[in-house]
This record gives C-alpha cells, sequence and structure tokens, in this order.
C-alpha cells in the first residue's frame, strides 16, 4: 500500500447521526441532515469534554423534534409519536439482498475503528476482529472489509442443508455510500400554515393513516406487540413541506439579480380524527350497532363516510371544531414559543372535509367590532342588574378612572406622552408596550378603551333571522327558507346564514392571511344548506385571501365562484401553470388542434358571409374593396376572436373588466383547477380516487401556495417555458 493511500485511511472518519425508523420500514434508519448532525455532533463532544452529566436537549429538523443526547432519543414536538433511537454513527454493514445501510452499535463502531486504525498502522491485513456481540470481522484490505456469517452449534444445525449465507460488506463513514443527506433546512421561517385533514385515517394514495400523528394515544392488539409500518399524516405533511423547499430553491431563491435572502415556509399538521372517534366513545357505540357481515366495509364506513354525518351534528360538529381550533391555538402558542424571533403571518390549509371545518371556523370568527357589539350586549344586561361602567367624558375623568383602579403610575406615562381619552382609543397593544407599560396593566387599560368604544358606539344592528332572513335581506348571504324548527336539532342562521349547525365556534389567536381549500366539498355543502348566491361583498371576517384548489377528477370537489358571479355569467377555472412552466403537452396539443379548427370555422364563416350577404353589383372591381366586404369582414373577425376564445377555455367572459368574483379572495378568482396528467386522460373513473388525494404530493399545488405566501415579499419567479410531458 502506498504512503498516500495509507495516509488517507488513517484520517479520522467522520461521523453522522441516524435516526431509527418504525419497525417494517423499508429502511430501518435514516440520516439526520448535515446540518443537524454537525450540531449534535458539537453537542456530543461538548458534553465529554466539560463531562456534564446532564441531558442535552438539541432541536432538530427545523425544531420539529429534539434530541436529548444522553438519552440517544428523538422526540416530537408538534405531535404525539413514539421516541425514536439516536445513533451516532462510523460503520455501517449491508448484506447480499438488503437494499440499505445498517449502522453498527456505538460500541461496535468504536471497536472496529480502533481494530481498522491499528491495521492501517502497522500495515496488518487478512485478519480477524471479534466483536463484543460475536460477530466476526475480517478486514482483507483497506477498501475490502466483511463480516462472516455466524457460525451456528452443531446441537442447533438444521437437518437439511440450506443455501449458505453471504459475508456482509462493511463502509467506514458515509463518502462510499449512495444516501440522500440533506443539507438541511434554514433557520428562518418566514410564513406558517397549519394543514387540516379531512374524513377518515386515509391521507393520501398510500393510504397513510393519523395514528402517531398528532394523536394522543392508539391502540394496538397486546399480542402483536410490533405494530405493522403505518404512514401519517405527519409524511404527508412532511411531503409538502419537502416540495415546498425545492420550490423555494428553484423559483424564489434564484432571481434575476442574483440570490435572494429567504427562508422557508412551516407546514404542521392538524388532526382531529381521534378525538371524535376515541375520546367521545361513539366508535364503541357504532360497534354495538353494527352488522357482522362485510364487516371490512362497514369499518371503512364507520371510519371515514360517517366523519360527514357527525360534522351535520350539533354535539359531535362541537367536538369537532373545538379539536381544530384548540389544537391550532396551541400549536401557533408553541411555535412562537420555539422560533421568537417569527415576525411572519399564519395561513390555513384544509383537504376534503377538513376545508369545510375551516371555512365554517372562519366565517364564524369574530373581529373588533363584532367583539364590541357582543360586550356591549352583554354590558346592558348587567346594567339591568344595577352593575354599570363609569363614563370618560362625563362625570369621571380619565385620571379618575385609571387612578380608581390602580393605575396612577401609568396615568402619569399617559399624561407625559400627551396621551387623552381620544388618544388612548386609538393606541394599540404595541402603542402601550412601547411606552414601557407591563402586560398586566396594558391589558386593563385596553379593556377600559374597548369599554369605552363600546359605550359610544350606541346599539348594534339587530341580527336577521326569519322571513328577513329568507328574503335575502341578510348582510352577506343569500339562501332558500331555513330550516324547519319544529325538530329537536338546532340550526344557525345567523348573520351570514349559511345553515351550519348552530354550535359555539371558538376563536383564533390570530387572523391567518390565506385560506387554502384542497379538494374541497364546500360549494356543495353551502348549497345543500340552502344557500343560493353569496354576496360579492362578502370575505371572510379575518381571512381576506381564499383558494379553491381541486383535481378536474376529483369527485369530491366543487366549485365555489359560480355562487357568487351574478346574471349567469360562466367562467371556466384559473388553470394552474405545471411548476415547470407552461401547460403538459397534451393539453398545448389540445389546445392547438382547438385553435386551430376555430381558425378554420372562422374563416369558412367569412366566406360564407361575403358571399350570401354581398350583392353581385356590390362586388369590389380588381384591386378595389367595397364598404360592405370591410364590414362583413370586420364582424367575422370579432365573431372568429369570440369563437377562439371560447374554445381555447377563457370565453368572452373572462376578457371582461367589468367581471366581478366577489370579495373572498380580494376581489381576485379562488377557483383553480390542476392539470390533468397524460395517462390520466384515459380512464377519469380510474383516477377519480387517486385525483381526490393528489395534493399532498403536487408541486403544482405546493407552487399555487408558495406565490401567495411571498406575494407580498415581491419574490420574482424564474419562468421555465419548456413543455412537459
Amino acid at each position: 500500500m502506498s504512503s498516500k493511500s495509507c495516509k488517507s485511511s488513517c484520517e479520522p472518519v467522520r461521523p453522522h447521526w441516524f435516526y431509527r425508523q418504525p419497525a417494517g420500514e423499508k429502511e430501518p434508519w435514516l440520516p439526520l441532515s448535515y446540518e443537524d448532525s454537525q450540531k449534535l455532533e458539537e453537542a456530543h463532544v461538548w458534553s465529554k469534554e466539560v463531562g456534564s452529566e446532564r441531558d442535552v436537549v438539541v432541536p432538530v429538523e427545523g425544531r420539529r423534534y429534539d434530541v436529548r443526547l444522553k438519552e440517544r432519543s428523538r422526540h416530537a414536538v408538534y405531535w404525539t409519536e413514539p421516541p425514536s433511537e439516536v445513533r451516532r454513527c462510523l460503520w455501517f454493514y449491508k448484506g447480499n439482498k438488503e437494499s440499505a445501510y445498517t449502522p453498527y452499535s456505538e460500541n461496535t463502531s468504536q471497536v472496529l475503528e480502533e481494530s481498522y486504525q491499528t491495521a492501517v498502522a502497522q500495515n496488518e491485513w487478512k485478519k480477524k476482529v471479534m466483536l463484543p456481540t460475536g460477530e466476526t470481522i475480517f478486514l482483507q484490505s483497506p477498501k475490502i472489509i466483511t463480516q462472516l456469517p455466524s457460525t451456528p452449534d452443531k446441537d442447533k444445525q438444521p437437518a437439511s442443508p440450506t443455501e449458505p449465507t453471504p459475508p456482509r460488506v462493511l463502509e467506514r463513514g458515509l463518502e462510499n455510500m449512495q444516501l440522500d443527506v440533506h443539507e438541511g433546512e434554514p433557520e428562518t421561517v418566514d410564513h406558517l400554515v397549519f394543514m387540516v385533514h379531512g374524513i377518515g385515517p386515509a391521507c393520501d394514495l398510500r393510504m397513510r393513516t393519523l395514528i402517531q400523528c398528532g394523536e394522543s394515544h392508539t391502540h394496538l392488539p397486546s399480542e402483536n406487540p410490533t405494530p405493522p409500518p403505518t404512514r401519517t399524516l405527519v409524511h404527508s405533511v412532511n411531503d409538502f413541506r419537502s416540495a415546498s423547499l425545492c420550490l423555494i430553491n428553484s423559483h424564489f431563491r434564484q432571481t434575476a439579480e442574483g440570490p435572494c435572502q429567504m427562508g422557508r415556509v412551516e407546514f404542521l399538521p392538524i388532526t382531529w380524527h381521534t378525538v371524535l372517534h376515541e375520546d367521545t366513545g361513539v366508535d364503541k357505540d357504532m360497534e354495538r350497532i353494527t352488522l357482522p357481515s362485510i364487516s371490512l366495509l362497514r369499518k371503512f364506513g364507520n371510519d371515514t363516510i360517517l366523519d360527514v354525518l357527525f360534522y351535520n351534528s350539533p354535539k359531535y360538529c362541537q367536538v369537532i371544531v373545538d379539536a381544530v381550533a384548540t389544537e391550532i391555538n396551541r400549536l401557533h402558542r408553541l411555535f412562537l414559543q420555539r422560533h421568537p424571533d417569527f415576525t411572519g403571518a399564519v395561513s390555513l390549509a384544509g383537504h376534503s372535509l377538513g376545508s369545510l371545518i375551516l371555512f365554517d371556523l372562519l366565517t364564524n370568527q369574530k373581529t373588533d367590532a363584532d367583539e364590541v357589539m357582543a360586550e356591549e350586549s352583554e354590558s346592558s344586561g348587567q346594567s339591568e342588574s344595577g352593575a354599570s361602567e363609569p363614563q370618560v367624558g362625563g362625570p369621571v375623568s380619565l385620571e379618575d378612572v385609571l387612578v380608581g383602579r390602580g393605575l396612577e403610575d401609568h396615568f402619569r406615562v399617559l399624561h407625559r406622552e400627551q396621551v387623552d381619552t381620544e388618544s388612548l382609543l386609538l393606541c394599540s397593544e404595541n402603542d402601550l408596550k412601547d411606552l414601557g407599560i407591563p402586560l398586566g396593566p396594558r391589558k386593563k387599560i385596553l379593556d377600559l378603551a374597548k369599554k369605552w368604544k363600546r359605550s359610544r358606539a350606541g346599539t348594534s344592528p339587530p341580527v336577521l333571522n326569519g322571513p328577513a332572513a329568507q328574503e335575502g335581506l341578510t348582510q352577506h348571504w343569500t339562501h332558500i327558507p331555513e330550516c324547519s324548527n319544529t325538530t329537536s336539532i338546532s340550526y344557525q342562521c345567523s348573520n351570514v346564514g349559511i345553515g351550519q349547525v348552530s354550535v359555539n365556534y371558538p376563536q383564533l389567536t390570530f387572523c391567518p392571511q390565506a385560506f387554502f381549500a384542497l379538494g374541497s366539498p364546500i360549494g356543495m355543502f353551502l348549497t345543500v344548506r340552502g344557500l343560493k348566491k353569496i354576496d360579492p361583498g362578502y370575505s371572510l371576517p379575518t381571512c381576506k385571501s381564499f383558494y379553491n384548489i381541486y383535481h378536474p377528477y376529483d369527485p369530491v370537489a366543487y366549485r365555489i365562484e359560480p355562487l357568487v358571479l351574478a346574471g349567469g355569467v360562466e367562467l371556466p377555472p384559473v388553470q394552474i401553470p405545471h411548476y415547470k412552466g407552461r401547460k403538459r403537452m397534451h393539453l398545448e396539443l389540445k389546445d392547438g388542434l382547438t385553435r386551430v379548427s376555430s381558425e378554420l370555422l372562422g374563416s369558412i364563416r367569412t366566406v360564407w358571409q361575403v358571399f350570401s350577404q354581398v350583392p353581385n353589383s356590390a362586388l369590389p372591381l380588381v384591386g378595389g374593396v367595397s364598404d360592405a366586404a370591410l364590414n362583413t369582414s370586420s364582424d367575422s373577425q370579432d365573431d372568429r376572436m369570440e369563437v377562439q376564445t371560447v374554445a381555447a377555455g377563457t370565453g368572452p367572459e373572462a376578457l371582461r373588466k367589468d367581471v366581478k368574483v366577489g370579495m373572498l379572495n380580494g376581489g381576485r378568482r379562488f377557483d383553480y383547477v390542476l392539470q390533468e396528467k397524460p395517462i390520466e386522460i384515459f380512464n377519469q373513473y380510474l383516477f377519480a380516487i387517486q385525483s381526490h388525494l393528489c395534493y399532498w404530493e403536487s408541486e403544482d399545488t405546493v407552487l399555487l401556495v408558495l406565490k401567495e405566501i411571498y406575494e407580498r415579499q415581491k419574490a420574482a419567479t424564474l419562468q421555465q417555458p419548456d413543455p412537459v410531458m
């Protein structure tokens, strides 16, 4: 062996940290990113140097997991999931029929590394090394190291001869292993998106379940301690997040002016299935009345289709909306604790029934004006019982009110800054915070200011129910007559009058920037509830951007724009471009053929009109053209243009400036349709179920979400005009 190769072989191996996946996965061990592995290695070295007995906690994977270094365990932060083993890896092995390398334990790796370094230093090869586990390692050369098959005991020798087991191949470090190791995620988070799942435990085409996905408990048979591998909503959201990281790098981070400073978008899953099916005990009730025949089909129906019926039940609808809102607020609060420098906005995304849950939740969010009216109503009830609040500007001054509540020190601060009653009513919490007023007194002052605003506002407008609501006089919605009140089930017809089940809708602790509905049945549910038309001026109270994204073959998805458009105007949905640019090849060919046929039809119409409408005496001489021919030709061109636009799928209405699509998305279009794949056009029914589950891994969907998120940052996207297959 040359001195150069000997020197290369003697170089210390670079450790890398891995974590173990649940039993049954194709790859039992997965590597952490280079960035996370480096952080763990630095913490490991520091812990050894200082001799600390305390466990060191290192956040990894975008702070979604914590690694407890001493325990060598990886713990999820935002959802409940069994801890996974973490290992500092130096040496790996792979059998002849194994597809992935498996790391040795840290003790075994240390023995292997010492034996290897000794062999290199003494240039002694073709020798055996006994491991603490009993296996034998054969050091043939610096590049060829194998683990010999274990020799069974003679007493346990099988009677029939078996195929000899080939030796395992060993690798030192990651240099010669073909592993997909990521560099790491940006530390800065630009935006946060909460994603709510739909009906049942299946999240995508691979039937990923909600087990271990934000759920607090999972029931497994005691005789089967090792559950089968389960794909979770966490994995589905991970796919969405991974696609966003790739698209940010390819479409946003690199601009025409050069690299720009951008972070990433965090996506977190929100689940409610277990809270409904296990915590309420409804599954046990359903088991008692479910017939024993076709058990698998009935089990599927109880786990999936019944979720829609549960959501239309007042009792279980309350359970679902409480679970969703509570989990969103909890994760939002936890996220801010782990990302104290976060200054971005928050958005919501819902798939299938999850989009309807979010829509109903956002429809019932209260603005500051709503809270003032509610507090005024409550104050009116208190005044009838003898309670009253001091009125500023009347017999009591601002100083008297604050001093009477022990806030005299803070009144001096307000007086120093020349803040009177009128100015105080215009102050926000940040303004008072900038003045140095602590949290407790700050909240008290804001509460007083809110009550003073309420006293000035007068009485609140009445909520329209009954005949007035039925005649379309509500502020935002028009619907057919409401449900009969003869039943014991109460349905809400509030000032938005969409026939929702009468429950107490919780309030979110933030105002979302955007709401993305994926494969959503919102349009169908609004129609079934009796809604005929959405007022064009209506928008969600606390969320001004809304997108209804669907696949053209999705059997669950429905459009919403027709509920807003007036006068029978028909607008086709906005086609989402392929993430690589333009349209798919088969759609471009289809549009091209349609355009050619439209032009041919227009030419035939032009010729026919010229010869049928113009008399022979008016035919132009050679070199001249009559006025009639010019007028006919001009009209024909207009007709041909109309034919072309209709055939192209845009329609003349799409080209008009006066078409109104309402304010659900700030005056912009909000029905967006994905492009079907070439193979899907052969049989729409065959790909119907897949189309409803395609959004989790759809780069086109992810890119549309990112464009909305980064619109305010004016991030330029790279255009790639090459057609794609």
